[in-house]
């Protein structure tokens, strides 16, 4: 008798990881170098962990092989909770923060809790492809409101506007923005508040990328302008800390949580079953928050990411049909392909073939959510003389693909 997956996986997607990707890792099992700009991991391109991070765990370990608190070690929440009210993200409290093995396990729990079969949930597009791929496995509905491009990728208000029904309980920001690099204006941040406020929906606010900024862009948290909804935010040590496989991420519950009672129980009852996070990286969130930023020295003028995207924007745009919004933070860009020029029609066709003739690991426009085979996202995190190498090697693949 055949046994097949559960009829809730249907429509689940997360293409960072996909069939490509599995592509990928039968080539190297061949011999083959392949260069992963598929996915944000820090680690391979030589970005090692603060060190004081590294110390503050090793000192605790003979204290950790506990269980520890459901929500996290109150050391961590307090911290968490500090960073929290610096942002301006009024009645943040140690009580209403929950540490997570990554914001990917705390972005499940904020789903299940939440969700009815058929229950509607806002999601930009293009999005982070994890978002979409809870609510469906949750039974919900993921609605996508479109991002301009033309308008350096924030949301369409109006669209997003128009979007909501009777169904809708969410709408997630992204900000900043995955895949794109956008960070969005104050005005935009408080009108997204608005919208929630008028229609009373939860605001999901993922700023895993608060700290990974450019050419003096300032990041405004959601919570911060909207301090009478109900708002949960999503950060971690992951990307900002070079720690991605600690699996340490955390959500701040701000605003009115009187009416949310029921929901805020489900999410106790959920961050009970687990018994708790990883306890040993939990040590490094209070060294990390409230010790020295080193993520500054590699955004500022003269650091290594702040280089290896001026560079990466620079090459793609020098490429006949492409074009490229420049990031404003986090550490991706999210190349448009011109259908002039380069007339893609199976966008996951166009990344494994760049992969299987060039050796170079992409994920296509449409893993994002985005409704057209136009783009296709990178990473910059690899130096720049890999980075250089690869957009010239992407526009000599481009100069003579057809399909």
């Amino acid at each position: 008798m055949q046994i097949n997956q559960s009829q809730k996986l249907a429509n689940v997607c997360y293409d960072i990881r996909g069939p490509v990707f599995e592509h990928a890792r039968r080539l190297e099992g061949e011999g083959r170098d392949i260069l992963r700009l598929n996915i944000g991991n820090p680690a391979p391109f030589g970005f090692e962990a603060p060190e004081s991070l590294i110390r503050e765990i090793s000192a605790n370990l003979s204290q950790a092989h506990g269980y520890g608190n459901s929500k996290g070690l109150p050391i961590a929440r307090e911290a968490i909770t500090r960073y929290a009210l610096g942002k301006g993200i009024a009645n943040a409290h140690a009580d209403h923060v929950y540490v997570g093995n990554g914001v990917s396990e705390l972005i499940t729990m904020s789903m299940q809790a939440l969700l009815d079969d058929g229950d509607e949930v806002l999601i930009p597009s293009p999005d982070y492809p994890l978002w979409t791929a809870a609510v469906r496995l949750c039974g919900g509905v993921p609605v996508h409101y479109r991002c301009d491009e033309r308008e350096q990728w924030a949301p369409d208000l109006e669209h997003l506007a128009s979007l909501i029904t009777p169904r809708t309980k969410a709408l997630v920001v992204i900000n900043p923005n995955n895949p794109t690099g956008a960070v969005y204006p104050s005005e935009v941040v408080v009108a997204m508040g608005e919208l929630a406020r008028r229609h009373g929906l939860v605001l999901l606010s993922d700023e895993i990328y608060d700290k990974i900024l450019y050419d003096g862009v300032k990041h405004f948290s959601t919570a911060s302008f909207a301090p009478d909804v109900l708002c949960l935010t999503f950060n971690g040590l992951s990307k900002s800390y070079r720690v991605a496989g600690f699996r340490t991420g955390w959500l701040t519950v701000s605003g009115p949580r009187e009416h949310a009672a029921s929901y805020l129980e489900g999410m106790d009852i959920l961050a009970n079953m687990r018994l708790c996070p990883n306890v040993p990286s939990q040590y490094a969130v209070q060294v990390a928050l409230d010790g020295y930023q080193s993520i500054d020295d590699l955004v500022l003028p003269g650091g290594r990411l702040l280089e290896q995207r001026d560079r990466t924007w620079e090459l793609l745009n020098a490429i006949p049909g492409v074009d490229c919004v420049k990031p404003s933070g986090a550490l991706y860009l999210f190349p448009r392909l011109d259908p002039e020029v380069h007339a893609i029609h199976d966008d996951e066709r166009f990344v494994l073939d760049l992969l299987l003739e060039k050796h170079i690991l992409v994920v296509q426009g449409t893993a994002f959510n985005w409704p057209h085979p136009d783009h296709f996202r990178l990473v910059s995190l690899p130096s720049v003389e890999q980075l250089t190498r690869a957009v010239e090697q992407i526009g000599d693949f481009l100069s003579t693909y057809r399909h």
